[in-house]
């Protein structure tokens, strides 16, 4: 995956608040959405839709910090800095992150017009304070639909390879990024409304919602390489076959079953399914990413998972 060189990119998507503040209060640790659900499979009960809802979340400004904790603030000086074009984004994780942001919301503005509302994405550090209780970086990306931010550690894209095996790569952490803003366009246009909080197993709606944001991220990738920025050119210039395979091995290690077997109790028990398999996961990227059709990711209305 590269990154068109001279393309200027827009940090306004991104609030960094890494080594700013810490847990804090709230109800307690909430995945809204889901994440990727890696680690958070093995350590907390997922919590879908916590302290939000169906469509309208909690009803929190879309893009506000309402989930600062005590002694959070958010500062992205350093980050503007650092992050001015298209080349470094190819020679840094977190640029590429934010080129990522605004190439997948500029996607959904074209997909969708004035239904969809941009979103921030929230760097921090160890733990963070969001509106759906305090999190921690074990509980891996994740959106919450109370204040209707995405939240992630970087150091996740090191895990992803290190404890799971995956083979990394910008196309990949890419990949993790649309995933959670498929969440965001499923809060906004109420789809979450169709799941029951806590629900579990291969065809629950907790799955479905799981693999309809891997189709939406397939549907970006479809057209990331021509989706155009501000000055009218696409900010993304390649993504390569090698690119997606490495995503699809990357859909394949964050499956439930795939977890539970390599890094759980060793028995896959699909009863416990909050995201769906491997080979579904796999199944659902590649719907999208083959069609670049929002409109053919709907889990919700097949009963084929795959």
């Amino acid at each position: 995956m590269r990154y068109r060189e001279g393309g200027r990119l827009d940090t306004s998507g991104v609030s960094d608040r890494r080594g700013r503040g810490g847990m804090g209060g709230g109800r307690g640790i909430a995945v809204g959405g889901g994440g990727l659900g890696l680690v958070g499979l093995l350590i907390v009960v997922v919590l879908q839709l916590a302290g939000g809802g169906g469509g309208g979340g909690g009803g929190a400004a879309l893009g506000g910090l309402s989930g600062l904790g005590q002694g959070e603030t958010t500062d992205n000086t350093a980050l503007d800095q650092r992050c001015q074009t298209g080349a470094d984004a190819n020679d840094s994780v977190e640029c590429a992150v934010v080129a990522d942001v605004e190439s997948i919301q500029d996607f959904w503005t074209t997909a969708l017009g004035n239904r969809y509302q941009p979103t921030d994405t929230v760097f921090f550090q160890g733990s963070v304070q969001t509106s759906c209780g305090g999190a921690s970086s074990g509980s891996g990306p994740f959106y919450c639909p109370a204040d209707q931010l995405v939240y992630i550690d970087l150091t996740f894209f090191d895990q992803l390879q290190q404890q799971f095996g995956a083979q990394g790569g910008l196309f990949v952490d890419a990949y993790v990024l649309a995933h959670e803003y498929g969440h965001h366009v499923q809060n906004l246009l109420g789809t979450n409304a169709q799941v029951t909080p806590g629900e579990t197993g291969p065809t629950s709606g907790t799955v479905r919602l799981e693999l309809q944001a891997d189709c939406y991220a397939g549907a970006w990738a479809n057209h990331a390489e021509t989706v155009p920025d501000e000055s009218g050119a696409p900010l993304i210039e390649e993504i390569n076959a090698d690119d997606i395979s490495r995503a699809l091995d990357a859909a394949a290690r964050i499956g439930d079953d795939f977890i539970q077997e390599n890094l759980g109790s060793g028995r896959v028990d699909q009863n416990a399914f909050t995201h769906g398999s491997s080979e579904q996961r796999q199944k659902w990227f590649t719907t999208g990413y083959e069609t670049g059709d929002p409109n053919q990711c709907d889990t919700f209305g097949t009963d084929d998972l795959g």
